[in-house]
């Protein structure tokens, strides 16, 4: 359903300004770049995940620029395991104060992992699974006996890494991972199923006049993904 109600012009077109946002990442957060990230880059950065787009200028104001920087190197980084450096990442995000909703922090700290090294870390949203509301994308699209729930954030991560994995085989023989979506297919194929959940759950319970200020299903996915105004947003830094 998520495939018929959405384009294949809006797919292809989301999954061109993830591969954009990954390149602009890549290079923002390289090794040898991220000791000079600059504020308007930073700002940038948390203005291109869906969870912290409107909270850019209290995280970089309580951390402070140096801080930031420094946090953002550990996760990427340090010499731990990916979950392990996820969960130190999301607790120091998460105790920045109440104006942040629980769960913050594991959601900007993956989309920083995944998007500047995609082949190597998966993606997780609240969007895409939330312990706390037990709800998302892959309670949708994964088998039962997948429990996704791990107890901490480093392995539900690891956890999430399996039911990905899954998806992105079963993406190859779908085709939403091969018709020009590349690598990012999953993703977009994700915040396609849940656009179409949320639609259709407000659609029950609005009414008429509020529905017609829900965006389009295309323009939902691309909010998801942090690139509905993206490339502007990138340009200004």
């Amino acid at each position: 359903m998520a495939l018929e109600k959405v384009s294949a012009h809006d797919l292809g077109d989301i999954a061109g300004r993830l591969e954009a946002k990954s390149e602009f990442f890549r290079e923002a957060l390289a090794v040898d770049a991220i000791g000079s990230l600059g504020e308007a880059t930073a700002t940038a950065i948390l203005r291109l995940v869906f969870s912290t787009r409107r909270k850019a200028n209290l995280i970089l104001n309580t951390l402070t620029l140096e801080g930031f920087r420094r946090s953002v190197r550990g996760l990427l980084y340090a010499d731990m395991s990916p979950g392990a450096r996820l969960e130190e990442f999301a607790s120091l995000i998460d105790n920045i104060g109440r104006n942040l909703p629980p769960g913050t922090g594991h959601d900007l700290g993956s989309e920083l992992l995944h998007f500047t090294d995609p082949d190597r870390y998966w993606l997780w949203t609240r969007w895409m699974w939330n312990p706390q509301t037990a709800t998302g994308a892959l309670p949708l699209v994964v088998m039962e006996e997948v429990d996704l729930n791990g107890g901490s954030i480093a392995e539900t991560y690891r956890r999430i890494g399996i039911a990905m994995a899954f998806l992105d085989g079963v993406g190859e023989a779908a085709g939403f991972r091969t018709e020009g979506h590349g690598v990012f297919g999953t993703d977009v194929f994700l915040a396609a199923v849940y656009s179409v959940y949320m639609y259709t759950t407000l659609r029950m319970r609005m009414t008429q006049e509020f529905n017609r200020i829900v965006p389009e299903l295309g323009d939902l996915v691309r909010r998801l993904h942090g690139v509905n105004r993206f490339p502007l947003i990138a340009e200004v830094a």
